[in-house]
């Protein structure tokens, strides 16, 4: 199966939330309401100096994902 660079999530225990899970390497999901970011994967330190600038092009990503998904929620 292959899976989707990103999905969208909720939680029923935080209403007020969406989340945006990224399933590439870094996986990560990031919480849309205060932009809190939680890794899945252990990044070793080394490797988080070369992640920085590729987070926030992937948070952007994210942000867009989202977009898009609403849009195409509100033409339905």
């Amino acid at each position: 199966m292959q899976l989707p660079k990103f999905v969208l999530a909720d939680n029923s225990d935080f209403p007020d939330d969406i989340f945006v899970i990224h399933l590439d390497f870094p996986r990560f999901i990031i919480n849309l309401k205060d932009d809190e970011v939680e890794f899945l994967d252990d990044i070793e330190e080394e490797d988080q100096t070369e992640l920085e600038s590729e987070m926030e092009h992937l948070i952007v990503l994210a942000g867009e994902f989202y977009d898009k998904e609403m849009e195409a929620f509100e033409e339905d």
